[in-house]
């Protein structure tokens, strides 16, 4: 390996250090209990020296995001999805809470941690894109549920419909984050707490035969 090919090498090395110092505390002490002094301070940089990464916090937030939104996406893409609407959405969730089990720290960043007002105009070129949103994704196979006659009169609303769902598998995952060490609660495995809420709350939604 060459020096230039090393120097890269140890530059990219040293970015995602502090990307995953700044997850951290981000996580910990929520967006604005964050700075650039703190994140150097974590991997004992000197502040100066990030600064030739990041412009600024905005940034460092910023490519956290874009980088864990993309890598979600992605996690869709990469799975075959059925062509039955139902199917898939039940894929959709059990995969979703896979991402999220998998890459706890990073969900947590993207789904239980403020995020600046800001940074939804920054990622707005993203939105409504099914292979880049993981919502509109899901919002996707809804209203193709919907226009195959699938759900119920009462959930004729793809936003409404998206929104419970997607409400459901957090509760399952943030549950399982948060609390899976707890010894008060005699906990189920988690795939079968995942299969129980993804067959209940859609089998409540479905139109009756």
């Amino acid at each position: 390996m060459g020096v230039k090919e090393r120097r890269q090498r140890e530059r990219s090395e040293t970015r995602d250090k502090i990307l995953e110092a700044a997850r951290e505390l981000f996580i910990a002490e929520g967006y604005d209990g964050v700075s650039m002094r703190k994140v150097a301070d974590r991997i004992e940089y000197s502040a100066t020296a990030i600064y030739e990464y990041f412009e600024d916090k905005d940034a460092l937030f910023h490519e956290l995001c874009h980088q864990d939104f993309a890598r979600l996406a992605a996690v869709f893409q990469n799975h075959s999805m059925a062509a039955d609407p139902i199917e898939r959405l039940k894929k959709i969730g059990q995969t979703y809470i896979d991402f999220g089990l998998n890459y706890p720290n990073h969900y947590k960043l993207m789904f239980m941690t403020a995020h600046p007002a800001a940074q939804h105009e920054i990622d707005c070129e993203t939105k409504g894109n099914p292979e880049v949103d993981a919502y509109a994704f899901l919002k996707q196979t809804v209203e193709q549920a919907i226009g195959a006659g699938r759900f119920g009169e009462e959930f004729q609303d793809a936003e409404l419909v998206s929104q419970t769902l997607w409400a459901a598998v957090h509760g399952v995952i943030s549950l399982e984050i948060a609390k899976h060490r707890d010894p008060w609660v005699q906990w189920h495995p988690i795939a079968k707490r995942a299969q129980a809420m993804l067959d209940a709350v859609l089998r409540g939604m479905l139109k009756e035969n």
